[in-house]
C-alpha cells in the first residue's frame, strides 16, 4: 500500500474511535503518572508466578484512542512493507481503489476496537530500523470508561490490567525464540498475500459448499478467512492457537495474582468475561474476524486448566521449549492429546 494511504487509515479509526469526556484531564495524567509502578509491581508477581524472566523494564504509557491506533497502523506499516515492495510495480485505477479500500477497512477495524483495548504490550514497535519494541501501554479512555461504567475501584483495576499485559511480556522477552517465531508467521501471511489467480470463482464455490452443508459461510476467521488460500489458512490456525495459548495464559495468571491480591478481582473477571460474551457484538465479529480473538480467552484458559488437571501447572513449561512443542488448534480443545505428544 502506498505510504499515502496510511493516513486515511488513521483518519477513518479517528472518525470512528470517538471521544470520552475524561481523555486527556488531569484524570488521563494521574494514570500516567500510577502507571510505571503498577507495572513494575506487577512484573515482579508475574515473574514468580511463571518462572519467567525479562530484561530491564519496559517504557510504559497512557495514549488516547487515536494514539493507539497510530501505533498500530506504524506496527501495520512495517509489517507489510514486503508485500507493498512486490506490488509497487503496478499502477492503475484498480490498484488504487484497492488501495484506499483496505486502508479503509483497516482504519475502521482499528477505530472499533480502540473503544474496546484496555492495555496492550507492544512487541513490534518500529522504534528504530531494526529495533524490537518493549511497551506496554493502557489506553486512557477506555480504562476510565470501564472504572466508571462498572465501579470499579481505579486501583484494583489498573494493576489486574498491568498483571495481564505483563504476563504478555514476559511470555515475549522471557521465551527467547517466541517473538521470531510469531514474526516468522506474520511474515510468511504477507509473503502468500498476492493476487490469486482465479480466486473469486474458489471463494464463491466454498461458499456454495458451506451453504450446502448448513455450515456458517463466515467462519470464525471472517472474511480474511474467506479471501486466505489453503496455505495462509494454516498459518492463520498457527497463529490462532498460538494467540489461544498466550492469551489463556495470561488470563489465567491475572487471575491467579488478582484473587490474592485484590479484593474486587473475582467482580473484575465476570464484569470483562460478560464484556467479551456480548451477543450484540457476535455477529460484528465474526464478520470481520475477531470472534476467533475473543474466544481466544476461553479456548486457551480451558487449555490451560486442562494441562493443570492432567499433569500440574508446571507442565506447561513444556510448551515454551521450543516452536515444535506450541498447541495446534485441534490440541487446545484436546489438552490431553497435547501432553501426549510433547512428553514423547
Amino acid at each position: 500500500m502506498s505510504p499515502l494511504r496510511w493516513p486515511l487509515a488513521v483518519r477513518v479509526a479517528d472518525r470512528l474511535a470517538g471521544r470520552y469526556p475524561l481523555e486527556g484531564t488531569y484524570h488521563d495524567a494521574l494514570f500516567a503518572r500510577q502507571a510505571p509502578e503498577l507495572v513494575s509491581r506487577a512484573a515482579e508477581l508475574v515473574s514468580a508466578e511463571t518462572g519467567l524472566t525479562g530484561p530491564g523494564a519496559p517504557e510504559v504509557g497512557v495514549v488516547s484512542r487515536r494514539e493507539w491506533v497510530e501505533n498500530n497502523v506504524a506496527v501495520f506499516a512495517k509489517l507489510l512493507a514486503p508485500a507493498e515492495e512486490r506490488l509497487e510495480g503496478r499502477r492503475g485505477f484498480g490498484k488504487n481503489l484497492a488501495e484506499r479500500v483496505v486502508a479503509a477497512e483497516m482504519g475502521a477495524l482499528l477505530g472499533l476496537l480502540s473503544r474496546r483495548v484496555l492495555g496492550q504490550y507492544e512487541m513490534v514497535l518500529p522504534t528504530g530500523d531494526d529495533e524490537a519494541g518493549d511497551v506496554v501501554l493502557f489506553v486512557g479512555a477506555n480504562v476510565l470508561w470501564m472504572e466508571r461504567a462498572s465501579e470499579l475501584r481505579p486501583s484494583e483495576f489498573r494493576f489486574w490490567v498491568a498483571l495481564h499485559e505483563c504476563t504478555h511480556r514476559l511470555q515475549f522477552v522471557g521465551v527467547p525464540w517466541l517473538r521470531d517465531h510469531f514474526l516468522g508467521l506474520v511474515g510468511q501471511l504477507v509473503a502468500t498475500a498476492t493476487p490469486e489467480p482465479g480466486r473469486l470463482a474458489r471463494v464463491a464455490g466454498e461458499l456454495r459448499q458451506a451453504a450446502a452443508a448448513g455450515e456458517p459461510i463466515v467462519g470464525e476467521a471472517g472474511l480474511m478467512g474467506i479471501f486466505a488460500t489453503p496455505e495462509q489458512r494454516d498459518v492463520i490456525d498457527q497463529v490462532q492457537a498460538l494467540m489461544a495459548l498466550l492469551e489463556g495464559h495470561g488470563h489465567v495468571i491475572m487471575d491467579r495474582i488478582g484473587a490474592r491480591h485484590l479484593v474486587s478481582q473475582a467482580r473484575m473477571s465476570a464484569i470483562l468475561r460478560r464484556r467479551r460474551q456480548d451477543p450484540r457484538a457476535a455477529a460484528f465479529l465474526r464478520l470481520i474476524g475477531m470472534e476467533m480473538k475473543m474466544k481466544q480467552y476461553e479456548l486457551g484458559e480451558r487449555f490451560v486448566l486442562g494441562v493443570e488437571r492432567e499433569a500440574g501447572f508446571a507442565a506447561l513449561d513444556a510448551a515454551w521449549a521450543g516452536p515444535e512443542n506450541l498447541p495446534t488448534l485441534e490440541e487446545i480443545d484436546e489438552p490431553a492429546q497435547w501432553l501426549e505428544r510433547v512428553a514423547a
